[in-house]
């Protein structure tokens, strides 16, 4: 089979090259530059897609003995990824870049392209595993990317390898070392990887200004502090709030709600963020009538027990433990196991019947 491999940079993906190489496959490396500025280094576990990442993805793909090339997409990139996320945070909503890369550049831009040239598969080094069409988490709970994928199509996931599903991080690291890959000890990327500094607010300042507004307690009603811009916010946040008086019972407070028009900021106690349920914009979910499951918010939470049913173009999950720090724009992942169902983009929150809870949205029906 031929097949596209690509190649970040890092251990993960130089490995699972390595393996389908291994497997027999015509392996071409490539790798994807996302930057219109890149930097030339990365520092520590900063960022990506810097010179000396596809420098490092062509010396990998050298001691492979694959052709390698490097596709600039920096131009799509920016449109689906960087832009879609400011104008999320602009209208309040948090969203997670991770996913839509996967959904909109590695599994659309770049495995169409791979299939127009005439490639039967991309593979990537995600920690998951794919079964024909079906995705399941990785045998490394520390490392599993089933959440990051949970929007993938099916007839994306036709197209997709996944080699490293059955293999924990540390194994894949020694596996680079007895391989002679360069990157066997390469820290991974855990920021955002067009923030490198990780300054998410000081990043999306300088694109969006100075917007003043109130930030106010929930409880009281009262102003307790002043922002120089929503945007900066998100929901659950409890460090840099700047608030200019405690709480009355002298407890912390929690970022509730962000309302973009009047500029206001909500904070309030802990107990208020849980969320008992939801409404998501569902990507993939091809069932019909409630179907019990668990349910995950967020890359590395926990995922709860939940019903889930088609409602219109709406997909209600109804969570049977509260959770907490969840927001608009978030993707939710729906698990059978450790299988996944499906999942889609949080629209609204729910609090449960009183409908106290972040967002006041109520709670969707079943």
């Amino acid at each position: 089979m031929r097949v596209l491999a690509a190649m970040s940079g890092g251990v993960d993906s130089a490995v699972a090259a390595a393996r389908a190489v291994d497997a027999g496959h015509d392996v071409t490396g490539v790798h994807l530059a996302l930057a219109k500025s890149p930097e030339s280094h990365r520092t520590g576990a900063r960022g990506c897609c810097t010179v000396e990442d596809a420098r490092d993805a062509r010396r990998a793909a050298d001691v492979l003995g694959i052709p390698f090339y490097v596709w600039d997409l920096a131009d799509r990139f920016e449109q689906d990824v960087i832009d879609e996320f400011v104008t999320a945070y602009e209208a309040g909503r948090t969203p997670n870049p991770c996913v839509r890369c996967n959904e909109r550049i590695k599994f659309a831009a770049v495995l169409d392209k791979a299939l127009a040239l005439g490639f039967d598969a991309v593979v990537t080094g995600h920690h998951a595993q794919l079964s024909g069409a079906v995705l399941r988490r990785s045998v490394d709970p520390d490392k599993d990317q089933s959440y990051v994928l949970g929007t993938l199509r099916p007839e994306q996931l036709a197209h997709a390898i996944f080699p490293l599903g059955d293999t924990t991080k540390t194994e894949v690291r020694a596996e680079a070392a007895r391989r002679g890959l360069a990157v066997a000890d390469k820290p991974d990327s855990h920021d955002i990887c067009f923030i490198a500094d990780g300054d998410t607010g000081r990043w999306l300042r300088e694109r969006l200004g100075s917007r003043p507004g109130p930030v106010v307690d929930a409880v009281t009603g009262e102003t307790v502090g002043e922002h120089d811009g929503a945007f900066a916010f998100t929901i659950g946040q409890r460090r840099g709030l700047r608030l200019g008086r405690p709480a009355p019972d002298g407890k912390p407070r929690y970022v509730l709600d962000i309302a973009p028009v009047t500029a206001t900021v909500t904070v309030g106690p802990a107990e208020a963020l849980d969320v008992h349920s939801l409404v998501a914009d569902p990507v993939v979910w091809p069932y019909e009538g409630p179907v019990v499951c668990t349910a995950q918010v967020r890359a590395h939470g926990r995922a709860v027990p939940a019903t889930a049913q088609a409602v219109g173009d709406e997909l209600h999950v109804r969570l049977d433990e509260p959770v907490r720090g969840t927001a608009p724009g978030q993707a939710v992942v729906l698990y059978d196991g450790d299988r996944v169902l499906g999942g889609g983009h949080i629209r609204r929150l729910g609090a449960g019947e009183s409908g106290s809870g972040p967002r006041g949205a109520g709670r969707p029906g079943f």
